[in-house]
Order: structure tokens, then C-alpha cells, then sequence
């Protein structure tokens, strides 16, 4: 009997190993099951075969709350590389009793210790038949034939591993802090087009901000340039893999022995992505060490328009030297009152106030000076930034003492008391004679600031700008020699400008002998100075030196949207639903965001930008007529360009920001066909005016013929809704027409109930008439033009505007068998003239053998 009893103390002894890592071989069979327990203040796990990592639960801290997790089983701190967190919105800690199991048709399931179902592996295509637990780190499921139907590597959380890859659209997502592995605020993602990004998501909406790092690994100008995967291989060397098999690196730094170290890669809590080692051999403390991380500064790089910054409100980010890892802080005389955890909904720093009145700070940069109420937004530290801010806060907690009552003991008599008066007299005349003189000197600096300043004002600068001399600007861009583009009012050159580092700019030179350029330019320099969207092209400085006018932008990388939108290899679906929503939120800030509204009066195309991440950028505000805020329409001179420009500008009609409207929706229907919207060369002649032919294509059913068999954007549910959105933007009467905020909305799918206007448009018709006096080739644009005539006229009556090197002529043609008597065209052409006073043009009309029937000069 005791020889029975110690057997099964020995026997309990060697199975006690096997209930903590009850898997030592890799291999977990169907039904096999771990429960949380705190047993040794340790979890129950799975092992891989080496023993490097460990499946199973991790306590958090205490015995209540433990984390179904993958780790480095080695290692004293047991590193986490995977955890179960497939509910975004609920953390993933487990409370004690937790118990997953390993089934056949589920995969792996977690369940609370009341039997409720907390998380389980997606959806299992199959039947599991093991699953298997490999050295790398991968946890796999396999069904009888070794196929894998779901793995750890396929469904990463915040780090990779060596041997794992990131397809198109994958992505990591940091966790809220060092201890909160609920989900935080950054995340790595390779997008469809390929580039891989760093990006900070907004809690409020759930959308993903402006990238603050990417790797431009996009189609570009070389076909087959875009990334398709992120390859962290065997040796521990991470790169993005093109298309055409080309690699972008982003290892960089002492290479190690995989042999020797443990390796990983981690998107960490505060938004830098890192790759760290671990020797697997090691005696005393050795710890987990960077060998590279992205961005290279990421209190600078995180964008002011993405939130709180690095480090949550009310917080100051300053770059770690040693780990390029930011470091938050309380700003001087707050308190910290929560731990920081780097996401939106904190408000990690509260200020006490200063008896009953808001706390407030100032910044001074360029120059200038700004009053900000608290939060602070986006606070850093560096050496590198022009820009200083100024905290008003308490000095302590003290209140000044109270000088005590004197006695009567100490009062003196009426001689002694007027001896240490009189001192005190001679001392207050004087300061009065010194405050006196301070006075008359500070008026005299007033009005000698106050002529400086008038004269500023008059020049019509924004001093918060920076100011470049013509010889600096001129060394720049290396005499002017590399030529981006011209415009109406200049021309726009590459050059580069020292900004702590080299920064490559846009220099335009405008042509200031014109008497309306200096005023595009003091209206570009006084209004866009003060704007800062992520979908406008930011103005940095000017020169105004004698006769020189010259504006210097930020110099996007990708160029124009013409020339990437009618490029021989057409854009994706969602890139060009993505630019088209970036082009619709920057004109909203004009129209609705702005202290003065302005209206841009050119977009087009060639007047969109597209940044590193092609997001679209709003550039060229030469055109843009300020609306006074008493206003919502104003005069002015016929602005745009051909095919773009909105009826309203050839009639009496007022200007408002509906004409953007109306450029902005031909603009979407180019993105949305990938095409021109005048193509005088289409051998299809109901097809050279896209407006026209999309409504066609819309009213007749056949949306589809727009897109040219597309098959990917044929299958996207918001085709329709785009094509409506852009109809309805081009109704010929303007209060027809939504407001740049109410397209936003539609874009969004905020509403989604649509509604198309009849279009009252005289219809252009090219078939049986014939252009008399101009060449094809030299044909500009067509418009649509309506025409209030009486009903003896054909609404075939078409009316185009031809585009001469030396002038324009308006031509009216007419098909014979509709307009025997010429007198009908002359009335029509006479009716015609009263809308556009402001044209001089010649009208002709010819029969459509050619013979002249009369002719009127305006």
C-alpha cells in the first residue's frame, strides 16, 4: 500500500510539467483544451517543439485577468507576439476560469467560465483535424490532408514574425498601451495600391487619417513598381515585394544571426514600428534591442489636422535619443492625472484652474502670435521647429502674505510720522516724472509702429508667411531652369529650400507686370497663407521684391491628377473614389470652413495634386474670389477653364460657390470614366461630350457603357450613387445644384436617398453639321447653353464656343431642314448676345452646304 501511494507521488511529480505545458511536440489534437488558472502565478500552455514560444494564458498583472496570447516561452519578460482580439471595441482580457478548446467545425473557441462564447478563429472552411503549433511562432489548424484552413500568421494583432508575410489590404494594429492590449490608435496597413503606411485612426468616426510614413510603393511611372507584399523572411530582413519582383527595403542598420537572436517587428503603442532582437543565449538582464523604427520623428511627422498629436491632448511629445521612441509629458504647472495611453478618448492632463478663469496658451512663429484656449493639440519639442508656445499657469499654490495689523504701541508721534512721509512723497513725484517720459516715448514708438505697420497692411502680406528674397528663391530652383508647369498669371519651377533640411518646393513666378496678376498675388498671399487643410496644397512663403512676384508651395511628389487619371494604365476603382472624395472635402473647407469663403473658380484636373499617398490636394488659388461674409455671391470677370466653367459665368446670372460645384462634378465624371470630358477626336460623335453622354448612358439604364467593361468599379455598389452625384452637380440652374457639404455627404452615404434633376440643356448634337472656320484640332471645348428661345426653335439648336490663338468666335449653326427661314437663327443669336455682354465675338450661320447667310458682328 505504501509502495502504491509513493508511486503515484512520483508519478504526479513527472506529469505535473505535462499539465503546465501539456503540448511539448507541436501537434494538439482535436479536443484538447487549456483553462486560466493561477496555479504558480503562471498559465496553462501549448509549447512549440523547440520551446521558443508558448500558446495559452497569460495572467495580466494579477490572477483575475489573463490574455489568450502567443509568447517568446524563453525569455524572462515572455514577450507577446499574438493575442485573441478579434471584437475591436471589447478588450480581450479573459477573467479566471477561461477556457478555449481546440473543435473540429469552430477551430479554436474561448469561453468564459459561465460557458459564454468570448472569441473563437474565423470562420473554418473544413474540418479541423489537429492543430499544429510550429517554431516560427505560427499556430496553424490543418484538416486531414495537412491543408490550412486558418493560422496566427494569416491574422496578426500588433507584431510580425520572421517567416511571415502582409498581403494587399493586411494590416497591424497597436494596442492602447504597454499593459492594455484593447485596440489602440496607429496602424500599419499595405493599401491596395500598394504603399505601405503608418496611419493614426480617429476614434469619434472610425476613419483613418492622413499617413504620417509611407513607402511610395506605388504604380508610379514604372508599370508593376506597386508593393503586393510585406516579407519579413527567415533571416529577419523586412521589405515590401513589387509586383515586377523588385524589392523596397526597410531593414537597414547592423544585420544579426538568426541562429543567435530572437527577431520581431512591432507597430508599438505610441505609433513607431520597430524592429527589436533578443539574444537567445544570454546571462544577467538582456533585453529586447531596436535595430531600425519608423517614422524617423514622429512627434514632427504626425500631421496637425490627425487629432491630439503623438501623445494625446494637453501633452508635450519630445523624440527619445536613445530608442527614436517619443516621450510624453505633463507641460509646466499641469498635473497628470491618468496614465497616458495615446488614444483620442483620453484627456491624459488635466489643469488646475487659475481661480475661476480657462487656462490659455500662446504661440509665437514668424513673427506672429496666436491666443489658444486649452486643449493643447499636438504639443512637441524639437530643435528644428520655428516655433515657440507660451503656457500660462499658476507658480504655486501660495497666496501672497498678509502684512500683520501694528499695534499701538508702535504708532510714533505727529513729527516722526511726517519725517517718514516726506521720503515717500519725493519718491512718487519722481515716479510720476519717469512714468510721464515713459509715456511720451512709448507714443512716440506707436506711431512710428503704426506707420511700419500701416505700410505693411498696404502691401497686402501675410507676415506669418516666410519671407524669401528674389536671390534666394533664385539659387533655390537653380536659376529657374526646371519648368513644372505655366499657368494663366506664371510660371511654376522646382527648386529646394534649407529648412533645418533640404525641402523640395514649387516656386511660382508670377508675371507681375500685369496689373490683375499683383492682384492674384496679394490675394493668394493674404488668404491661402492662412489655410491649412490636408486636401490644399500649403502655401510656405513669397517674395515681393521690387517688380519680382513669386509664391513657393510645397512641391507634391506624384504630379497632377490629369496626368495619372488619363494615363495609359487606369487607376483603381477605389483610388479614384478615394481622390474624389479628397477634392470634395477641400472644396467644402473653402466654401464652408473658411472665415471668408472662397470660391476657387478653376478646378479642374491639372489644378489637383496628388501628395506621396496620392491624396488629393486642391492647388492654384490664383483664380479665387473672396466672398465677404455679408455675402454669398459676388461679380467678377469670366474665371476657369474650358469645359469645366458653369453657364452662370456667360449670362447676368450672380457667382457662387455652386460654379465649383459645377467644375467639381465634371471633374467626377472624369474620374469616374477615366477620360477627358471634351475627346473631339472619340470616333463616336455622341460620345465627345462626356456631360451629355453619362446622362444618356444614365437615363437610358446602361451605366456600364461609361466605364469601359471596368469589371472592378462595375461591381462597386457606389457606381450609381457617384454618377448621380455628379449629375446632379452639373444642373445648368445653379439653386438646382447641392452645396459641397451635401456631396461630402453623399460620398460618405450619410444620404442615401438621390434625386436627379431633369437637365434643362440645350443638347449638343455633332451628327449632319458642319464646322465652318475652325479645324477640329484647334477646337477647345463645347458647352452646354440654355437657351430660353420661343418654342418655333428646335432645342437641336447648338451653340459652340471655339478657342483661336488670337480670338474666340461663337458660331451658331443650323440644320436646314429644321430652320428653312434664317431670320429665326438671327432672332436666337440676338437673344443670345443679351446674355454674354461681356463676349465681342463674330456669329456666323451657314447652311450645311456651306453658304453664308448672314453675319453680325457684336
Amino acid at each position: 500500500m505504501a509502495f502504491t501511494a509513493q508511486l503515484l507521488l512520483l508519478s504526479s511529480l513527472f506529469l505535473q510539467p505535462v499539465l503546465v505545458h501539456s503540448q511539448t511536440n507541436g501537434s494538439i489534437a482535436v479536443g484538447g483544451s487549456l483553462t486560466a488558472t493561477a496555479e504558480g502565478n503562471s498559465s496553462l500552455s501549448w509549447l512549440s517543439p523547440s520551446g521558443d514560444f508558448a500558446f495559452g494564458f497569460r495572467p495580466l498583472g494579477n490572477n483575475d485577468l489573463f490574455l489568450l496570447s502567443i509568447w517568446y516561452a524563453k525569455i524572462p519578460d515572455r514577450t507577446i507576439v499574438w493575442y485573441a482580439n478579434n471584437k475591436p471595441a471589447v478588450a480581450p482580457a479573459v477573467p479566471l476560469g477561461s477556457t478555449v478548446n481546440l473543435t473540429a467545425h469552430s477551430g479554436l473557441v474561448l469561453t468564459s467560465p459561465q460557458g459564454e462564447e468570448l472569441w473563437k478563429s474565423e470562420t473554418i472552411v473544413g474540418v479541423v483535424a489537429n492543430g499544429v503549433f510550429n517554431d516560427t511562432g505560427n499556430f496553424v489548424l490543418e484538416d486531414d490532408s495537412s491543408k490550412k484552413l486558418w493560422e496566427s500568421f494569416k491574422n496578426p494583432t500588433d507584431t510580425i514574425l520572421p517567416g511571415q508575410i502582409i498581403e494587399t489590404g493586411g494590416s497591424l494594429a497597436s494596442r492602447q498601451s504597454e499593459t492594455n492590449y484593447s485596440k489602440g490608435r496607429f496602424q500599419l496597413r499595405l493599401q491596395q495600391d500598394g504603399n505601405l503606411v503608418l496611419n493614426s485612426i480617429n476614434f469619434t468616426t472610425g476613419s483613418t487619417n492622413t499617413p504620417y510614413y509611407g513607402t511610395a510603393t506605388t504604380t508610379g511611372t514604372v508599370p508593376g513598381s506597386e508593393g503586393k507584399q510585406l516579407v519579413f523572411n527567415d533571416s529577419g530582413y523586412m521589405y515590401v515585394l513589387r509586383e515586377n519582383g523588385g524589392k523596397y527595403t526597410l531593414t537597414w542598420g547592423n544585420r544579426v544571426s538568426a541562429m543567435a537572436y530572437y527577431t520581431r517587428a512591432t507597430l508599438n503603442f505610441d505609433g513607431v514600428f520597430a524592429q527589436y532582437v533578443h539574444p537567445k543565449t544570454f546571462s544577467g538582464n538582456a533585453s529586447w534591442e531596436p535595430l531600425w523604427s519608423l517614422p524617423e520623428n514622429i512627434c514632427l511627422d504626425i500631421d496637425a489636422d490627425s487629432g491630439p498629436g503623438v501623445c494625446g491632448f494637453n501633452s508635450i511629445c519630445t523624440l527619445s535619443a536613445e530608442d527614436k521612441r517619443p516621450k510624453c509629458e505633463c507641460p509646466r504647472g499641469s498635473l497628470c492625472l491618468i496614465q497616458m495611453t495615446y488614444t483620442e478618448a483620453a484627456n491624459p492632463i488635466s489643469y488646475k484652474a487659475v481661480k475661476k478663469k480657462k487656462s490659455i496658451y500662446m504661440m509665437f512663429s514668424n513673427q506672429t502670435c496666436w491666443k489658444k484656449e486649452l486643449p493643447l493639440s499636438n504639443g512637441r519639442v524639437d530643435s528644428s521647429l520655428r516655433a515657440t508656445t507660451f503656457i500660462k499657469f499658476r507658480k504655486d499654490n501660495s497666496t501672497l502674505p498678509v502684512p500683520p495689523s501694528p499695534s499701538p504701541d508702535d504708532k510714533k508721534n505727529n513729527k516722526t510720522t511726517f519725517t517718514g512721509i516726506r521720503p515717500v512723497i519725493l519718491a512718487t513725484a519722481l515716479l510720476v516724472c519717469l512714468v510721464l517720459i515713459a509715456a511720451a516715448f512709448s507714443l512716440g514708438l506707436f506711431f512710428t509702429f503704426q506707420k511700419k505697420h500701416v505700410r505693411i497692411m498696404q502691401s497686402g502680406l501675410n507676415i506669418s508667411l516666410r519671407p524669401f528674397s528674389y536671390q534666394e528663391l533664385q539659387e533655390a530652383t537653380n536659376g529657374f531652369t526646371e519648368e513644372l508647369g505655366r499657368g494663366s498669371f506664371g510660371v511654376v519651377y522646382k527648386g529646394i529650400i534649407q529648412n533645418g533640411s533640404q525641402v523640395q518646393v514649387a516656386v511660382k513666378k508670377l508675371h507681375c507686370v500685369i496689373q490683375d496678376g499683383d492682384k492674384e498675388f496679394k490675394t493668394e498671399v493674404n488668404v491661402i497663407g492662412k489655410i491649412h487643410h490636408k486636401n490644399l496644397v500649403r502655401l510656405l512663403g513669397y517674395c515681393d521684391e521690387g517688380q519680382q512676384r513669386l509664391l513657393v508651395y510645397e512641391l507634391l511628389s506624384n504630379g497632377t491628377l490629369a496626368s495619372f487619371l488619363f494615363a495609359d494604365v487606369k487607376p483603381s476603382w477605389g483610388q479614384r473614389i478615394e481622390i474624389a472624395y479628397g477634392i470634395a472635402k477641400g472644396l467644402e473647407y473653402l466654401h464652408e470652413e473658411c472665415s471668408t469663403p472662397i470660391i476657387h473658380c478653376d478646378i479642374k484636373p491639372q489644378n489637383i495634386l496628388l501628395d506621396d499617398y496620392y491624396t488629393a490636394r486642391i492647388s492654384d488659388f490664383g483664380l479665387a474670389k473672396l466672398l465677404m461674409m455679408n455675402q454669398s455671391h459676388t461679380h467678377t470677370a469670366i474665371r476657369g477653364t474650358k469645359g469645366y466653367v458653369a453657364p452662370e459665368w456667360f449670362s447676368n446670372m450672380r457667382i457662387t460657390t455652386k460654379v465649383d460645384v459645377y467644375s467639381f462634378g465634371v471633374v467626377l465624371l472624369e474620374i469616374i470614366c477615366c477620360r477627358r470630358s471634351i475627346d473631339v477626336e472619340n470616333n463616336c460623335e455622341e460620345k465627345a461630350i462626356l456631360t451629355n453622354w453619362v446622362y444618356d448612358c444614365y437615363q437610358e439604364g446602361k451605366i456600364d457603357a461609361v466605364l469601359d467593361h471596368e469589371t472592378e468599379a462595375l461591381h462597386e455598389k457606389n457606381l450609381e450613387k457617384s454618377v448621380m452625384v455628379a449629375i446632379w452637380c452639373i444642373q445648368e440652374d445653379p439653386s438646382l445644384r447641392p452645396t459641397m457639404r451635401k456631396v461630402v455627404q453623399m460620398l460618405e452615404g450619410v444620404v442615401e436617398r438621390l434625386f436627379v434633376v431633369e437637365r434643362r440643356l440645350v443638347r449638343l448634337q455633332l451628327a449632319g453639321w458642319r464646322v465652318s472656320g475652325a479645324r477640329m484640332g484647334e477646337l477647345g471645348c463645347f458647352f452646354d447653353v440654355h437657351l430660353e428661345a420661343s418654342t418655333s426653335i428646335s432645342l437641336r439648336t447648338t451653340l459652340c464656343f471655339f478657342s483661336f490663338r488670337t480670338h474666340q468666335s461663337l458660331l451658331l449653326l443650323q440644320n436646314p431642314s429644321k430652320f428653312p427661314n434664317p431670320s429665326i437663327a438671327i432672332s436666337t443669336a440676338n437673344f443670345f448676345d443679351n446674355q454674354i455682354q461681356r463676349l465681342r465675338q463674330n456669329l456666323e450661320v451657314r447652311h450645311d452646304d456651306g453658304h453664308q447667310l448672314a453675319q453680325q458682328s457684336w
